[in-house]
């Protein structure tokens, strides 16, 4: 083993944290190593965001195109192309990947290295035959989808969130086994690309997270379009079919039944990638699910190291991982005081249409023991969303019962992730629900839908 490199400040993980904090960290004037194993950017760029919302648009397109005729256009039969799908989205995701590598390549002081690096010491971590050692070591190593406890599951070749985007046709039958956003994306996707598909959620309700009734809608949408949702089931065993395809065993409330696929997509949650970093190795801990544990500010049991993104587990989004980079840079560079503590969490779940959430949920309301009113409003009473022929979903905003502020919102609608925005922006700014309900937007516009919304509140 070579002797040890001595470096300022060594990052592990080029994702949406890592990367912004090694330029920032070299640009600061500290000699910086950032270790990446497999390809810049992280999930989002690589098998998250920007693939699967790229391939979403072009379901979109093949939606719209079939429905042609409500809006008086005429069009002749509608066919999905998914190796050309899966073109445009690699193509993207390449300028993105390459966009990010060369910032980081040109930045000063900034070494990108190639490998796997796993701790070997408290600050010092080995990769490839190299030590590299730091005063300051920041983990921004993400997670992967996680095997499904399926008995057999091994056998039929079942597709995860990341692969099941390199098909090059769609499935004639695809059987989603989870109920959460990365499921409903997939399979509202994959039922647009012209595939049969059947959720099986093991929970009472899809996206069991958020109130019932918001579920309930999301339900009721995903249906419309064809899609069948199992609910309260759970599969226990898979087999491959002769010819083909794959049983699966589900346990149900009225016993087992047996459902036949195509494909099985695993989209029942996803594991950190601590298990070859060798955490224990730095003083690093880890919570039983193999989270890495830190503090408000993002510090973990060990001296020197932070955790940023995914792998320090909570929510897993984009922008929460930036985020986490912002509070990184304010402490560490600019002599700020930041922290996570009540941090608003904002999230879309990019099913079409989009399900806007912000802030508590009334469930949420409850167990605190808030005092609270609720704004609904179905968006058939949105005049733009009629304009648009894009009349499903639901309004739902909580408004403190004393103050007048908002709570939480959730949104689900046509482009439920910008109203949803604009709430938040309200409830950083503390303004009233009066506020919203009284201001002037233009006519025709989504935002104006607020007014309304606001002009009759219920009572709880």
């Amino acid at each position: 083993m070579s002797p040890p490199e001595q470096y300022d400040a060594i990052v592990i993980g080029s994702g949406q944290a890592g990367g912004p904090l090694a330029i920032a960290l070299a640009q600061a004037g500290r000699r910086t190593a950032l270790i990446e194993r497999e390809h810049v950017g992280g999930t989002c760029v690589n098998e998250g965001c920007t693939p699967t919302k790229t391939m979403v648009a072009s379901g979109r397109v093949a939606y719209l195109a079939r429905r042609g005729a409500e809006y008086g256009v005429v069009t002749g039969p509608v066919g999905v192309d998914l190796a050309r799908v899966r073109e445009r989205k690699r193509a993207i995701v390449k300028s993105f990947r390459e966009g990010g590598e060369r910032r980081l390549k040109a930045a000063p002081g900034l070494d990108l290295i190639w490998g796997e690096a796993r701790f070997v010491a408290p600050r010092t971590v080995a990769l490839d035959g190299r030590n590299l050692v730091a005063d300051q070591v920041f983990l921004n190593v993400g997670c992967r989808p996680a095997a499904p406890d399926i008995t057999g599951i091994d056998r039929v070749g079942a597709l995860d969130s990341t692969s099941i985007m390199e098909l090059d046709a769609a499935p004639e039958h695809l059987v989603v086994v989870g109920g959460g956003y990365i499921g409903l994306e997939f399979a509202q996707m994959f039922r647009r690309f012209g595939s049969r598909v059947t959720i099986v959620q093991r929970d009472r309700q899809l996206l069991p997270l958020e109130d019932e009734d918001i579920a309930e809608a999301v339900t009721g949408i995903l249906r419309e379009d064809g899609i069948e949702v199992l609910l309260d089931a759970r599969p226990t065993c898979a087999e491959p079919l002769f010819g083909g395809g794959v049983r699966l065993t589900i346990s149900t409330r009225a016993g087992e039944i047996a459902l036949e696929g195509t494909r099985v997509l695993s989209a029942a949650g996803r594991v950190p990638n601590t298990d070859r970093l060798d955490p224990a190795a730095g003083g690093v801990d880890t919570n039983p699910k193999g989270f890495i544990v830190v503090n408000e500010r993002l510090e973990t049991s060990a001296p020197g190291v932070w955790a940023l993104g995914d792998v320090k587990g909570g929510p897993a989004f984009t922008h929460i991982s930036y985020d986490d980079f912002r509070i990184i840079r304010a402490n560490l560079l600019q002599g700020g005081d930041a922290t996570t503590t009540k941090r608003l969490v904002p999230y879309t779940v990019f099913t079409d249409p989009q399900l806007g959430r912000i802030g508590l949920s009334e469930r949420e309301a409850r167990v605190q023991g808030r005092e609270y009113r609720v704004a609904r409003m179905p968006m058939s009473k949105v005049a733009r969303a009629l304009e648009m022929d894009e009349p499903r979903g639901v309004m739902k905003v909580l408004v403190d019962a004393h103050s007048g502020r908002i709570l939480g919102a959730a949104i689900l609608g046509i482009e439920g992730g910008e109203i949803m925005a604009m709430l938040q922006l309200a409830m950083m700014g503390n303004l009233p629900y009066h506020s919203l309900r009284d201001a002037v937007f233009a006519h025709p516009t989504l935002a104006e839908s607020l007014n309304n919304l606001f002009a009759n509140l219920e009572g709880v």
